[in-house]
C-alpha cells in the first residue's frame, strides 16, 4: 500500500515493483516467497561473496554484459538463435534466468538442485548445427564452461565497478570459486576457481570467438531495439552504455560497438543506472523482500 506516503516514496516503491515485475516475471512473487521463506540449508551462507554480487543492483549491468559476451561463441549463439532467440521471448528468458540465479544463490538447497535439474532437462533437447555445419549441444561441457565464465566475469566486473561495496581480492576469488559449484552442477567439468584462473580461461576461449550475424543481430536487439515502452528506454540506455563500457576492447570491436562508446560517459552512465535501480529497490531489507538478498 502506498496511500499516505510521501510522493517521492510512492514513486520509489512503484519503481521498485515495476523493476521486480519486469525482471522476475508474472510468477515472481511466488518464487520470491519460496526463495526466502523456505526453511533449510542453503548452498551459500549469508555474507558470502556470491550473495553480495548477485544481490547488488550492479547485476543488472553485469547481466546485459554477459549476454553480449556470451553471444561471441558461434556454437552457443547458434543454440540460442535456433531454439528460442532473444527476439522470441526476451522477458521470459530474463525471468527464467533471474529465477534460476535467485534459487541457486539464495534458495534452499533442495530448491537450488531442482532449478539445476530443470535447466539440465531443457538443455538435453537443445542441439543442432550452425549455418556452416558444425554440431552443437547445449549440454556440451565446453560450451557450458564458456557460458559460465562469460557470466561470472561480467557480474564480477560490474560489481567491482558499480557495486555498493567492492569485493577484496580474496572476496573476488571466493565469488569465482562459489560460482563454480553451480556450473559443475549444470554439467561443466572444468571451471576456474579464482580470478587468475578466470582470466586464463577467457584467454583460452579467444580463438573460438567471433561475431556471427546472429551475434550482431542480438547486440542490435539488446542495445538498440529493447522491447520496452518509450518511457523506460532512456534508463535502459544507461544500463546498456554501462554494460558496453565494461566489455573487453576486443569484444566491443567484434560486435562493432567501439565507435559510439565514450570511455568517460559509459562508466558514468552505468553508475547512474545502478544507483537508480538501487534507489528504486530500497534498502537492504526491502531488496531482500523484492528478491535481492541482504548483504
Amino acid at each position: 500500500m502506498t496511500a499516505g506516503l510521501h510522493p517521492l516514496e510512492r514513486t520509489r516503491r512503484r519503481l521498485g515493483e515495476a523493476l521486480f515485475e519486469r525482471v522476475a516475471g508474472p510468477h515472481g512473487p511466488e518464487a520470491r516467497a519460496r526463495v526466502h521463506l523456505t526453511e533449510g540449508p542453503r548452498w551459500f551462507p549469508p555474507g558470502s561473496a556470491i550473495r553480495s554480487v548477485h544481490g547488488d543492483a550492479s547485476a543488472w549491468v553485469g547481466g546485459l554484459r554477459a549476454l553480449l559476451l556470451q553471444s561471441l561463441h558461434p556454437l552457443a549463439m547458434a543454440g540460442v538463435a535456433g531454439h528460442s532467440g532473444y527476439r522470441g521471448d526476451p522477458w521470459g528468458r530474463l525471468a527464467r534466468t533471474s529465477t534460476f540465479l535467485a534459487f541457486t544463490t539464495f534458495g534452499a538447497a533442495d530448491d537450488a538442485q531442482a532449478a539445476v535439474d530443470r535447466v539440465r532437462a531443457a538443455h538435453a533437447h537443445v542441439r543442432g548445427k550452425t549455418s556452416d555445419g558444425r554440431p552443437y549441444r547445449a549440454s556440451d561441457p565446453h560450451l557450458l564452461t564458456w557460458i559460465h565464465i562469460a557470466q561470472v566475469d561480467s557480474f564480477l566486473a560490474a560489481h567491482q565497478r558499480y557495486g555498493e561495496r567492492r569485493l577484496s581480492a580474496a572476496g573476488a576469488d571466493q565469488y569465482v570459486d562459489q560460482s563454480a559449484r553451480v556450473a559443475l552442477a549444470l554439467g561443466a567439468t572444468d571451471v576456474p576457481r579464482s580470478t587468475a584462473e578466470l582470466a586464463d580461461f577467457l584467454e583460452r576461449y579467444r580463438p573460438e570467438l567471433e561475431a556471427t550475424p546472429e551475434a550482431l543481430d542480438t547486440a542490435a536487439f539488446l542495445l538498440k531495439e529493447p522491447p520496452l515502452p518509450w518511457a523506460a528506454r532512456q534508463p535502459y540506455r544507461l544500463i546498456a552504455s554501462g554494460a558496453v563500457a565494461l566489455l573487453p576492447n576486443w569484444a566491443r570491436a567484434e560486435l562493432k560497438l567501439g565507435g559510439p562508446v565514450n570511455h568517460a560517459v559509459g562508466p558514468l552512465a552505468g553508475a547512474i543506472a545502478t544507483k537508480g535501480v538501487r534507489w528504486g529497490m530500497g534498502g537492504a531489507r526491502e531488496r531482500r523482500e523484492r528478491g535481492f538478498a541482504e548483504h
